[in-house]
């Protein structure tokens, strides 16, 4: 295989609530030690952080900046004997190391630590490739770390949360150690016959979390707009979860959910933003039961949790409530979690284990980038994913 240029294109986003710019020789990135692959992009998946970091002026830690969270490209180069992949591979790259923009995705070239990166089963395509990373990781460390859901049963997964508890807590960064080692005790872990909630439960995230939550034997009640998804998830069998409320209204939505699971309900994720955390947060309050005059304490256990994806709520956790964020982090700077979600993600997508998103939107070129976001900003791609193609030509 050819060695890559020296130069490339990228997008470059020179401030906020600006779209992004395609700049020409630009230099090519360069590979630091023997885990790091270079990978030349291929299509792009676009997520929703790619147009709200810009337009709220958040996760822009320099400018210009380069975005992009993840890609399916090939392998050109590799450095050290000890890595898994070749040149020529097709693979997933997950970046969610945002500061290192080496790995960004709106780029022809990208840096990928090989514990990041997936090879891509051949009864993927691409573009379904490009949709899936970004949410399984989230989706991986919401359930496996925060509410502590074994995998192990799934296709030999990992049991995430035994993988953290071993590690020196001084090793990881600090704004995630609580949520790793302190936040849920090991004996109250979600297990079979637990039920979860997911609120926003149209996103991709949340399809995700809902089957890998059902495959290890939990309930799923999904609260999503009904009207707009009700049909789509009730008719699909890898979907379809034991229960669907109505997000239209959350004061009805909330009185339902208490209705339905008052006292079982320990563990719930918001994949949409802090009114709807919050709710969730109302929807798990642990009721007592009265018998007579004298209440009674519910059988399960005092501690419920909640993973907010995109914020959590502003009131304070009480009641036994407990709130979580996704120690993302955990995935990008420890290789052992690392190749353990990348490794089973493939090995659930060899054995197609997992239903992938729809693509909604294919757009074409570095230029599609700004049109996909405008679409998703609008409103227009919703219960599914939009990709970006970029059509690389191979070197000759």
């Amino acid at each position: 295989m050819n060695e890559p240029r020296a130069s490339q294109t990228v997008l470059l986003l020179h401030a906020p609530k600006q779209s992004y710019q395609v700049s020409e020789n630009h230099a090519t990135p360069r590979i630091d030690n023997g885990s790091e692959l270079l990978v030349r992009t291929q299509v792009i998946g676009l997520n929703p952080i790619d147009w709200k970091a810009p337009d709220f002026g958040f996760g822009l830690p320099v400018f210009p900046y380069i975005a992009g969270r993840e890609l399916v490209g090939q392998v050109v180069r590799t450095t050290g004997s000890t890595t898994r992949f070749q040149e020529g591979d097709q693979v997933i790259v997950i970046s969610t190391d945002y500061r290192d923009l080496r790995k960004a995705a709106f780029q022809e070239y990208v840096v990928a630590s090989d514990f990041n990166v997936v090879k891509l089963p051949p009864t993927v395509t691409p573009h379904a490739g490009a949709s899936i990373g970004v949410a399984f990781v989230a989706a991986a460390l919401s359930l496996g770390v925060c509410m502590g859901l074994s995998f192990q049963n799934i296709a030999d997964g990992p049991d995430l949360l035994k993988f953290v508890r071993k590690l020196d807590r001084n090793l990881l960064s600090e704004d995630i150690r609580s949520d790793c080692f302190d936040t849920l005790d090991i004996t109250q872990r979600a297990g079979p016959g637990d039920w979860i909630a997911i609120w926003g439960g149209s996103s991709t995230t949340a399809g995700i979390a809902s089957q890998l939550a059902r495959l290890a034997g939990l309930h799923v009640l999904l609260i999503v707009n009904q009207e707009k998804h009700g049909m789509r998830l009730a008719k699909d069998s890898a979907l379809r979860p034991d229960l669907i409320v109505d997000s239209h209204d959350q004061a009805r939505a909330v009185d339902i959910i208490q209705g339905l699971l008052g006292g079982k309900l320990r563990f719930g994720l918001d994949t949409q933003g802090r009114d709807t955390a919050e709710a969730l947060g109302r929807s798990m309050k642990t009721h007592e039961v009265v018998i007579g005059s004298i209440p009674t304490p519910p059988r399960t256990p005092t501690t419920t949790h909640l993973v907010g994806l995109a914020a959590l709520p502003n009131v304070p956790a009480a009641g036994g409530l407990i709130y979580h964020r996704v120690p993302i982090k955990l995935f990008h700077e420890v290789p052992q979690i690392g190749s353990a979600i990348t490794l089973w993600l493939e090995s659930l997508l060899e054995k197609s284990l997992i239903a992938l998103p729809d693509i909604l939107a294919v757009e074409e070129g570095f230029s599609g980038v700004n049109r996909g976001l405008d679409r998703m900003r609008r409103g227009e791609i919703s219960g599914g994913r939009a990709v970006v193609d970029l059509n690389v030509p191979r070197q000759t």
